[in-house]
């Protein structure tokens, strides 16, 4: 049973010729290339939620990007 499902993706040629040289370059397929960028494009999105989700709480408890540090150390000690 296939592990993976065949997505069709258009693309400018311009790309295209980017995207051939870098797998080519990096020794992967063109799919392993994609697969790597999803992962990273994913992880981005994933870490700018949790920042937002940071941002609000700390808007909502009125803490500023300078407590930071000091409400580390205090929490640490």
């Amino acid at each position: 049973m296939r592990t993976t499902k065949i997505q069709t993706l258009s693309l400018p040629p311009e790309m295209v010729e980017q995207i051939e040289k870098i797998a080519k370059e990096e020794n992967m397929t063109k799919s392993e290339l994609f697969r790597e960028a999803l992962r990273e494009y994913l992880k981005k999105k994933r870490w700018e939620k949790i920042r937002e989700y940071g941002a609000k709480k700390a808007a909502e408890l009125g803490i500023r990007e300078e407590d930071v540090e000091r409400l580390i150390d205090e929490y640490r000690s």
